[in-house]
């Protein structure tokens, strides 16, 4: 992963930070990177995800998937972290064997997707470090419902991936199936190169130690100046012009494979940085699309933007045939690649000359190796940008809230937070 800067410096956008300033930044990152390091040494939570590149355990996670070999498909059920990261790498990566994802518990999306898959030819990865889940578990009992009805043994099609103890786990034991345990100290949404992302990835046929190697060249370039790191400079830039008014992130690739990317990062800054009045808002857009939709206010709306431009250096093109057109002769000849690059810098040249802050991320392929460099790039981006907030980056109690209230109105315990969810104020308009 390369970080280009540049183009966030006071003298060429607003808001931006000058060169003196960058220079105080980088002395708040060689004390957020002691912190840090610490953190990662110890193996203290949150901190642990740093570490992945030294700790998964790729072999244990190859043979636990082993049985699944004659999958044609692989049904991730889980929500938030527990498929987002998983999601990102399948989507970014080709493969022979489709990947889903059952993150929502909307009925009519579930019953049409397990109505079109070959459940026969299925293998089911039920992901939830506690394994108490509302969304995860209800959507798991459907889809065993389905098995069941479709006349499939789904004991024969399913693997776990929890936390030592908890409903899933008690499953997993009754019923002898093969499981993989979520790390101790790493959040869901930090745990895309751990267990819970790795393991749709093996089914799929992905290269496992290439994802990793990608993470471990990231994790050492982590260092006590962010001009050495591009993890470190991507956090500390995004963290100092969000405190100069650039309170927007639009996470914007330009590589329709790294779509769901910006989704797994919004979850990532958001729920690990929005907390006591702090935090940037991350906005999701896709190079050349959102060109066409968004780029409009990006350049001359609000300056409360930075906007982030994400892609590869290198990728397979497509040549654009000759055309009788005169008017589109220009294009004759070229490749679609050539013609998103130009999109891509016609985009940073624009945002650029309105003095709107933006940041160039590039990685050199979209393969298992820039994946894995970008998710713990972005990872330690983020711890980074944490620390220099001083907020707690590995909690997130307002999800919590959110999980009690919609257990209690649903019976499953009596919580003040599904009290005060009842007793909202309405005002209809029909």
């Amino acid at each position: 992963m390369y970080v280009d800067i540049g183009n966030a410096l006071a003298e060429e956008a607003s808001p931006g930070i000058s060169r003196d300033a960058l220079e105080r930044l980088d002395t708040q990152v060689a004390q957020a990177h002691e912190r840090i390091a610490d953190g990662i040494a110890n193996h203290e939570h949150g901190y642990a995800a740093l570490d992945l590149p030294q700790t998964v355990d790729t072999a244990a996670i190859e043979n636990a998937v082993a049985p699944f070999d004659d999958s044609e498909a692989v049904l991730n059920v889980g929500i938030g972290g527990s498929a987002l990261g998983a999601a990102t790498i399948a989507d970014a990566l080709d493969s022979d064997v489709d990947a889903y994802f059952l993150d929502n518990v909307d009925p009519e999306h579930v019953s049409a997707l397990l109505a079109d898959l070959p459940l026969e030819k299925t293998t089911v990865n039920v992901v939830s470090r506690s394994g108490t889940t509302a969304e995860t578990l209800a959507n798991f009992l459907v889809v065993q419902d389905a098995m069941e009805s479709a006349g499939v043994d789904w004991t024969d099609r399913t693997f776990v991936t929890t936390g030592e103890s908890g409903p899933l786990r008690t499953l997993s034991d009754r019923h002898d199936l093969p499981s993989l345990p979520v790390p101790d100290g790493v959040p869901g949404r930090f745990s895309a190169l751990s267990t819970v992302g790795l393991a749709c990835a093996a089914i799929q046929g992905h290269d496992l130690d290439e994802l990793v190697a990608g993470a471990a060249e990231q994790q050492a370039k982590l260092s006590g100046s962010l001009f050495d790191s591009p993890a470190y400079a991507y956090g500390a830039i995004s963290y100092a012009l969000d405190v100069r008014g650039a309170s927007v992130n639009a996470m914007m690739p330009y590589a329709e494979s790294l779509e769901t990317y910006s989704e797994w990062f919004a979850q990532l800054w958001a729920e690990s940085l929005g907390k006591d009045g702090l935090g940037q808002t991350p906005a999701r857009a896709l190079g050349a699309t959102d060109q066409h939709s968004q780029l409009q206010l990006y350049r001359a709306g609000p300056r409360d933007k930075l906007v982030t431009l994400v892609r590869p250096r290198e990728y397979d093109d497509t040549e654009i045939p000759e055309t009788e057109f005169d008017d589109l002769a220009y294009l004759g000849g070229k490749g679609l690649g050539t013609l998103l690059d130009a999109e891509f810098e016609a985009t940073e040249a624009s945002l650029s000359a309105a003095g709107r802050p933006n940041v160039r991320v590039e990685l050199d392929r979209v393969d298992e190796r820039g994946v894995g460099s970008l998710l713990y790039g972005m990872e330690a981006a983020c711890v980074m940008a944490g620390e220099l907030y001083g907020v707690d980056t590995f909690v997130q109690p307002a999800v919590e809230w959110g999980k009690k209230a919609a257990r209690g109105l649903l019976g499953g315990g009596d919580f003040e937070e599904a009290d005060a969810v009842a007793e909202k104020t309405e005002l209809l308009v029909e």
